[in-house]
């Protein structure tokens, strides 16, 4: 009898061991989470209702900051398009991989060099399948050599680069039965071509229509990837909100803010749509999602563009206003729902990514991002105490424009931004030149995010040590990679639906219209 207890109670406690290994060891190897990045275009850090603008309507963001954390101290590496999605996709600064100055064309050689490694081909390394859908903005060249696909994206649905640099058509621009505002179109190029992979199912694109057409890309993705149990990566990358501003007839009309409104409420809906996507998919608890921006506003376009809200200039400046960036993490009973003043960047997101689910960073390269999984995860100090900052035209001779270190920011140049020659603030017009500072302008941000009142360097000594070391010690260990956009362009590799017919470039036409079917076809 006495033996027969001995055994039951073993019985008891081995079973109770069982259960203790079973649910760590589950936690230690837990189903990898689906990953959603939302990367919006020419946002501003002032345009969204919850960082304040008194006229945007962005419920849906607004929704995903109250169950999320909420930066109010994130930056975009790059001012510009094509720079700083190199950046984001690669962990390193744009100086490194060569894509500068300014950003590829329609035509350009050019593009993202094939020897990066980018987060998608991370991920899909640790077994993920992964797609974009929206810009890519990171060159398309002969053959399709830099499109996505090559890229480790295993789909894509999207334009490659800006709709400025495409015609405006349908006479009535990107709105329905509204007169166009916008002056900027390339008349002289190709009709915005719509890929799907490698192909040009659209030509030109029909703007009325396509942030729906991106929900029918992103929502077959999600489904398809969630049915077969497979973790997947959904790059979203806005044409929204660059120039000209467009939206469907569901939402022209719909904002007191005009056309600006119209779009951010058509982009904000979008990112409504994907949330309820990924609840009927049944992978909401099981998804990180992260929304940020490529660079600040574009002031050029003054009352019909962004709002940089309390910071200084806009897009391709150096100041506060062109890299600082709304940016919004979510992952349910992951992250904790609050507001972090924490210093992050977007090249942070990769190796966060890679720590995340448990990957590798890529070797014997110099990654430039830190793991922001004690911001996520543990209400903790961020791994960044300083970032750089380079115009969107940087060059091996000036180097670094200015640096931050903790609350601190010293600029060594400026000059204007994409802005109007009238512009209240002169630095930020663009035809403000080039201003050397010796001694660097010194600001405290905590207290100055305008970057208003200047500080007596001299009495900030101390400060200035830290930032000159940490500035010698960064350009000393910058390797400028070959400039993509030095290698120019050529009208023949702009994309066409019909190459080699006549007359280029406005016979590069789909024969049909908006007939095809816009769901991702994994390859």
């Amino acid at each position: 009898m006495a033996k027969a207890k001995q055994m039951e109670c073993i019985s008891k406690i081995s079973c109770f061991l069982i259960l203790l290994l079973v649910t760590f060891g589950v936690a230690r190897v837990a189903t990898k989470p689906n990953i959603i990045l939302l990367f919006a275009d020419d946002l501003g850090y002032g345009d969204l209702s919850v960082y304040g603008h008194p006229t945007s309507s962005t419920p849906n963001l607004d929704k995903m900051a109250s169950q999320g954390l909420l930066f109010t101290q994130f930056y975009s590496a790059s001012p510009l398009c094509s720079p700083s999605r190199a950046a984001l996709l690669t962990g390193r600064y744009q100086t490194r991989s060569g894509v500068y100055p300014a950003v590829f064309a329609s035509g350009s050689v050019g593009g993202l060099p094939l020897n990066e490694t980018t987060i998608a081909e991370g991920l899909k390394d640790e077994g993920y399948t992964t797609s974009i859908v929206g810009k890519w903005h990171l060159g398309v060249g002969k053959d399709n050599e830099y499109l996505p696909t090559r890229q480790g994206f295993d789909s894509y649905l999207g334009i490659p680069y800006s709709q400025d640099m495409c015609p405006c058509v349908h006479k009535v621009c990107f709105y329905p039965n509204v007169p166009c505002i916008d002056k900027a179109c390339e008349n002289g190029n190709v009709p915005c071509p719509l890929f799907q992979n490698e192909n040009i199912v659209q030509q030109p694109a029909d703007f009325l229509e396509l942030m729906q057409n991106y929900l029918k890309g992103a929502e077959s993705f999600i489904k398809t990837s969630a049915d077969k149990k497979t973790p997947f990566f959904l790059y979203l990358a806005f044409q929204h909100m660059h120039a000209p501003q467009f939206a469907g007839k569901m939402f022209t009309n719909s904002s007191i803010r005009g056309q600006f409104g119209d779009a951010l409420n058509e982009m904000d809906w979008a990112v409504g749509q994907i949330f309820q996507y990924i609840e009927e998919a049944g992978v909401k608890d099981n998804t990180f999602v992260f929304f940020t921006a490529d660079n600040g506003p574009s002031l050029a376009r003054e009352i019909y563009g962004g709002n940089a809200g309390p910071l200084r200039c806009g897009k391709y400046s150096t100041w506060e206003g062109g890299h600082r960036e709304p940016a919004i993490a979510w992952w349910p009973g992951k992250i904790k729902p609050g507001r972090t003043m924490e210093v992050a960047a977007t090249v942070d997101v990769f190796p966060t990514l890679m720590n995340i689910v448990g990957g590798k960073i890529p070797a014997n390269v110099t990654m430039d991002g830190v793991d922001m999984a004690p911001i996520l995860f543990n209400d903790g100090k961020s791994n960044r105490d300083f970032f750089i900052f380079y115009p969107g035209d940087p060059n091996k001779t000036l180097g670094i424009f200015a640096i931050r270190w903790k609350e601190y920011k010293a600029h060594y140049y400026s000059h204007g931004g994409l802005c109007t020659t009238t512009h209240p603030d002169v630095v930020c017009r663009s035809n403000y030149t080039l201003h050397a500072y010796d001694p660097p302008l010194l600001y405290n941000l905590h207290n100055d995010p305008g970057e208003i009142y200047e500080l007596n360097v001299k009495e900030y000594s101390d400060v200035m040590k830290q930032i000159e070391t940490l500035k010698k010690s960064f350009e000393a260990d910058m390797v400028w990679g070959e400039s993509q956009m030095g290698r120019g362009q050529s009208p023949e590799l702009e994309p066409c639906a019909r190459p080699g017919c006549t007359p280029f470039p406005s016979c590069c036409t789909t024969s049909s219209f908006l007939q095809q079917d816009m769901s991702l076809a994994l390859i």
